[in-house]
C-alpha cells in the first residue's frame, strides 16, 4: 500500500483547516493565534478543587493532618492561577473586540471572577456535606459516608455540578459546561450548570439521569437512575431555531422522591413530598404529597 503523496496531504490539510472555521466565531476566525481553553486543563482544576473539598480523600499521596493546611493553600493557588487562565481563554473566545490576542477588559474580568468563585468554595463544601450525609442516609447499602465520597457516581457528579453552577452564575462562558460534562462522561448522569439544586440532594445509582438547565430542585430530594427532568419542547424564533434562555424544565419541591425510569417533561411544578413512580411519563404538574403511579402517567 502506498503512503499518500506530499501534494495529497497537503490538500487533507487545507480542507481540515479549512472545516475549523465552521465552529468559531465570525470575530474569532480573524485571531487564529488566540488560545482556546483546555479541557484538560480544566479537569485538572477540577481535580485540585476536589482535593480542597474533600480534604485528604484525593490527591497523592495522602496529605498528613499537620500539613493540610499549607497543602489546601498550596492547591488552592495552583487552581486559582490555572482556572483565571481557562476563564480568561473561554471570556477571549466570545470577545468582539478587536485585535490578536486577549483585551486587558477579559483580563480583569477573570481575575474579579475567580477570586468571587474562590471565595464560595466554603458554601459549596458545606452543601457536599449534606450531600454525603443524605446519600449515607438514603442507602442501606453505605456503609459509611466516606464510601459515598470514594464509591458514588451521584457524588462525583453533584460535586463538579455545584462547581460549575457557580461560574455559571458568575456568566462564565464554556468552563461550567465543559465541568459537568467530565463528570457526564464518567458517571453517565447528566446534569446542566445552569440547574439549581438545594441541599441534601442524593441521586442513587445513577446511571442515564438528565437535568436540564432551567430545572430547580429543592432540599432533600432523592432521584434513581434514569430520571429525566426535561423539555417538552423548545420556543423557535422566526428562523426556526430554538430561542435560548427560557424556562422550559420542571421545578421540583422539597423531600420528592422521583423512581427510577421516570420522565417530566416541561415547565411543570412537582409539589413538596409527592412521590413519582418508576416509569412514569408526567408532561403536567402535580401538587404536593401526590403520589403518582404508571397508570396516571400521560400517554
Amino acid at each position: 500500500m502506498m503512503a499518500p503523496s506530499a501534494d495529497g496531504l497537503a490538500e487533507v490539510v487545507e480542507r481540515l483547516c479549512g472545516h475549523i472555521n465552521d465552529l468559531s466565531s465570525p470575530w474569532q476566525r480573524k485571531r487564529a493565534d488566540l488560545p482556546l481553553p483546555n479541557g484538560e486543563e480544566v479537569r485538572r482544576v477540577v481535580e485540585m478543587l476536589r482535593c480542597v473539598l474533600f480534604p485528604g480523600y484525593y490527591g497523592v499521596p495522602p496529605i498528613p493532618a499537620d500539613n493540610m493546611r499549607y497543602h489546601m493553600g498550596a492547591t488552592l493557588d495552583a487552581a486559582a492561577k490555572s482556572l483565571t487562565e481557562q476563564v480568561e481563554r473561554a471570556f477571549c473566545f466570545f470577545c468582539v473586540k478587536a485585535g490578536t490576542r486577549c483585551c486587558e477588559e477579559c483580563h480583569h474580568c477573570s481575575l474579579a471572577i475567580v477570586a468571587d468563585f474562590m471565595r464560595t468554595l466554603p458554601a459549596i463544601q458545606k452543601m457536599l456535606m449534606t450531600d454525603v450525609a443524605a446519600a449515607y442516609e438514603g442507602d442501606p447499602a453505605a456503609t459509611c459516608p466516606a464510601e459515598t465520597v470514594f464509591c458514588y457516581p451521584g457524588i462525583l457528579a453533584i460535586t463538579n455540578q455545584r462547581i460549575g453552577h457557580e461560574l455559571y452564575r458568575l456568566k462564565v462562558p464554556l468552563i461550567p459546561r465543559i465541568i459537568t460534562e467530565l463528570a457526564h462522561s464518567a458517571t453517565g448522569i447528566d446534569i446542566h450548570p445552569g440547574a439549581v439544586i438545594g441541599r441534601s440532594f442524593f441521586i442513587d445509582h445513577g446511571t442515564g439521569v438528565v437535568i436540564g438547565e432551567t430545572s430547580t430542585i429543592g432540599e432533600r430530594v432523592r432521584l434513581y437512575q434514569g430520571v429525566t427532568l426535561g423539555a417538552k419542547s423548545f420556543p423557535l424564533d422566526e428562523h426556526g431555531n430554538p430561542i435560548k434562555g427560557v424556562k422550559r424544565h420542571p421545578d421540583v419541591e422539597d423531600d420528592v422522591v422521583i423512581y427510577a425510569g421516570a420522565t417530566i417533561l416541561g415547565a411543570v411544578r412537582i409539589g413538596r413530598s409527592s412521590q413519582i413512580g418508576g416509569n412514569v411519563w408526567l408532561t403536567h404538574g402535580v401538587p404536593p404529597g401526590s403520589k403518582v403511579s404508571p397508570a396516571d402517567s400521560d400517554r
